[in-house]
């Protein structure tokens, strides 16, 4: 039985992270990562396979960077963890010994069993597997008309890319009042179903699909509790994942209400010496404090840097104590950024807040050739004026100035700390130093709370 330091089960993002940066903080340590799939995708550019990427080799990711930095591979399917012992067993019939053990399994996309005919063929979902995805852009070619279900980011982008093709009739089907609900405020979520409309898309809301029908076990259609009925030859199920942890369970990990593994601060597990990172472990909301299930690479991959840096003993303390939830996306060359809380989540649990906002041209003159314009809302606690939340709408830079709100709520920065923010400006860069976005909307958070 051969021995390792380090055996890491999974290879997506965060076991590459954890890889990597693990055996450069340690470089004695033996690291082997187990993976099932010889390829791996990139998970947020998925979508852009469907259309704008030329196949799904342009979206391929693997784990090269960990094997450059002393890492080993091996393609196996890890069946059984033995944690008093620290052994494992693969699928191929291998056994291993570990000092450390990572679950970073991932996730997979929600079945929707509830729904009848969800097993029926041309019903189709987004897994995170090279030759499936490769198989699903084929089969693309050759259907007309495709109903994605679910308006989150995944359905959304997916929809959006299909509808460039001019000779396919493609729906989006979303269960709340507007697509992205779940991300953004009402304001800048209707922006999003009147993008993915003028983009060609046929745009449902607040319906809920009763059922896929059937004919000679193929789908021919989506029925809405309401009677409404949308012709199909492709169904795309995109309403959400659920982690990867039967494996973990059967392990005896214990699991969250989430069913995602349940960690402390540092990514350790109920079993000693065994850790979870990425979409199998469990999240909690930084504002509201309360478990949730946030699955991106951008948290995967924050949460792999700590626990790379503290495997054999701490020396990055975590210094972030919940998830911000920082999303990003363009429809129709506009992007779409949001990060903390949004109007509906801070009602829901309670928690008092303003709104700041502001609206300009993302370069000065705006009459430059590039120039988009920008909005931004920042949601602001009105007992201190912290930044609790933002949201933006616009051009590019959007989706870098969102990060700068993920900064500012994460180390509690104030409204009235912001509008003494000292910034850098440029004409091809940037909005005016006049009217830079972030700035005025603090100050209009800051006359809403003098004026309450």
């Amino acid at each position: 039985m051969e021995n390792f330091d380090v055996i890491i089960i999974g290879g997506g993002p965060s076991g590459i992270i954890t890889g990597i940066t693990g055996k450069k903080q340690n470089p004695d340590k033996s690291f082997l990562m187990i993976k099932e799939d010889e390829k791996g995708l990139v998970p947020c550019g998925i979508p852009y396979v469907f259309h704008d990427l030329e196949g799904v080799k342009q979206n391929e990711m693997g784990p090269k960077g960990f094997i450059k930095a002393g890492g080993q591979v091996e393609i196996d399917q890890v069946i059984k963890v033995n944690s008093d012992a620290k052994e494992i067993a693969t699928k191929n019939g291998q056994k291993y010994s570990y000092d450390k053990l990572i679950f970073a399994t991932g996730s997979s996309p929600i079945i929707p069993k509830f729904i009848d005919g969800y097993d029926l063929e041309g019903v189709r979902y987004i897994r995170k597997r090279y030759n499936y995805i490769d198989e699903l852009r084929s089969d693309l070619q050759h259907k007309d008309k495709i109903v994605v279900i679910g308006g989150g980011f995944i359905g959304v982008e997916v929809a959006e890319q299909m509808a460039k093709y001019k000779d396919k009739d493609v729906s989006i089907i979303e269960m709340e009042k507007h697509c992205l609900y779940q991300a953004f405020s009402p304001d800048f979520a209707k922006k999003s179903d009147e993008l993915l409309t003028s983009a060609g898309v046929n745009v449902v809301t607040g319906k809920k699909v009763k059922k896929i029908i059937g004919k000679d076990g193929k789908v021919i259609g989506v029925k809405m509790e309401d009677g409404f009925k949308l012709d199909a030859e492709l169904v795309i199920s995109a309403i959400g994942f659920v982690p990867n942890t039967k494996l973990a369970k059967e392990s005896g990990l214990e699991l969250n209400q989430n069913q995602a593994i349940r960690i402390d601060n540092y990514l350790r597990t109920s079993k000693d010496d065994i850790y979870a990172v990425g979409d199998c472990s469990g999240t909690h909301g930084f504002i509201t404090g309360r478990t949730d299930n946030i699955m991106l690479a951008s948290t995967a991959t924050a949460k792999a840097r700590v626990l790379g840096y503290n495997l054999f003993n701490i020396k990055l303390l975590r210094n972030f104590y919940g998830t911000l939830s920082v999303f990003s996306t363009e429809i129709q060359g506009k992007a779409f950024a949001s990060a903390g809380a949004i109007e509906q989540t801070a009602r829901e649990a309670d928690v008092s807040f303003v709104t700041g906002k502001f609206k300009t041209m993302d370069r000065h003159p705006g009459t430059i050739k590039d120039a988009s314009e920008i909005e931004v809302k920042l949601i602001v606690s009105p007992g201190n004026g912290e930044i609790i939340g933002g949201e933006l709408c616009g051009g590019k830079s959007a989706g870098e100035m969102i990060n700068i709100i993920a900064l500012a709520i994460q180390k509690a920065v104030t409204v009235y700390e912001l509008v003494s923010f000292q910034i850098g400006t440029h004409p091809l860069l940037t909005s005016a130093p006049t009217k830079y976005p972030l700035i005025k909307a603090a100050e209009d958070a800051i006359q809403k709370i003098e004026s309450s």
